[in-house]
């Protein structure tokens, strides 16, 4: 592990730590457009069918039954917890979260860089103690077997990405904390 500074003066990123945090995203940006298509897609089809084919074969003097798709909107929420939690991971990693700036001009700038890993620090704890919380959650419905109604799906299933999604950020955030280097430019507007 080099100790070499950066542009920034703060030290620079492993390569395997770099190359971790970069597999990571893409894997996580893959099952977040997964989610959203899903969502999409069978909210778009079960509306379709239900809106446009079912009333068109009326029409023809067919009975189709129920046009739409079994249990798309349980589906569809299944998808967005899957793919909202996901984002969590995402957002930290290309820095387009939400963060608050009240505090910025209450210490002297030099402070800034100590401060910067103050609070990358304490947030990956706090994101670790959600992470925690949320896996006794998913745990406990594991345990008693909770099933999804209507599909029987295991519920566990689409909740592990809860505290999957706390881990991911709080990884990322211990990695800023360590090598500031790593973390991402802040998309937000400047005041």
């Amino acid at each position: 592990m080099s100790n070499t500074q950066s542009p920034r003066g703060s030290t620079v990123t492993p390569p395997l730590v770099d190359a971790m945090l970069k597999r990571i995203h893409l894997v996580e940006s893959w099952i977040a457009v997964l989610a959203f298509t899903i969502v999409v897609g069978i909210i778009m089809l079960d509306v379709i069918g239900r809106e446009l084919v079912g009333p068109l074969l009326r029409q023809l003097g067919m009975d189709p039954g129920n046009t739409g798709i079994f249990s798309a909107q349980r589906v569809a929420i299944y998808a967005l917890v899957v793919g909202t939690y996901t984002g969590i991971g995402i957002a930290t990693a290309t820095g387009s979260h939400i963060v608050p700036k009240i505090g910025d001009k209450m210490s002297p700038d030099s402070w800034g860089p100590a401060i910067n890993r103050l609070a990358d620090l304490t947030t990956a704890l706090f994101l670790f103690g959600a992470a925690g919380y949320g896996w006794l959650f998913v745990n406990s419905a594991r345990m008693l077997d909770m099933r999804a109604p209507i599909l029987d799906w295991p519920l566990w299933m689409i909740q592990i990405f809860i505290p999957l999604g706390f881990v991911s950020a709080a990884i990322r955030y211990l990695t800023f904390c360590i090598w500031p280097a790593a973390k991402p430019r802040s998309n937000e507007l400047q005041d």
